[in-house]
């Protein structure tokens, strides 16, 4: 069995800054005196919030497309991958609690990732399965 240690330390890290982005709202929660379970009262708390859900939501996208890639053509490639769907989210992150117009180089950059993590893996799967 392969190991895949490097896109295991990916999702790590990918885990830890979904992590991050949570301990954000609880600060954010603290300074605007916005306490849980209410989700609305502060524009900044409103918008850590938002990043921190929209990562959760590209999640499962992501970590199935890093592992399946891995598994099925490069495991270094997905990794390097998964670095930028890291930084993308990060870039994401501080650009929308700064100002909602900002997101978008973010976003692009973890839609990019993601996209190629999936259908470079749903291609070799495809492949494998019927020329096989």
């Amino acid at each position: 069995m392969q190991p895949h240690s490097y896109v295991a330390l990916v999702t790590i890290a990918a885990v830890l800054v979904y992590l991050w982005m949570g301990i954000r709202v609880g600060r954010a929660r603290v300074k605007s005196g916005v306490a849980a379970p209410a989700m609305t009262g502060d524009p900044v708390l409103e918008r850590h919030i938002r990043v921190h859900y929209n990562t959760l939501e590209w999640l499962p996208a992501f970590l199935v497309g890093l592992w399946l890639f891995a598994i099925y053509w490069n495991e270094l490639f997905a990794a390097a991958m998964g670095v930028v769907w890291i930084v993308g989210r990060i870039v994401y992150a501080l650009g929308y609690v700064a100002d909602p117009k900002k997101r978008e180089a973010g976003f692009l950059i973890q839609l990019l990732a993601t996209a190629v993590l999936l259908l470079g893996a749903a291609g070799r799967i495809g492949w494998t399965a019927f020329a096989g």
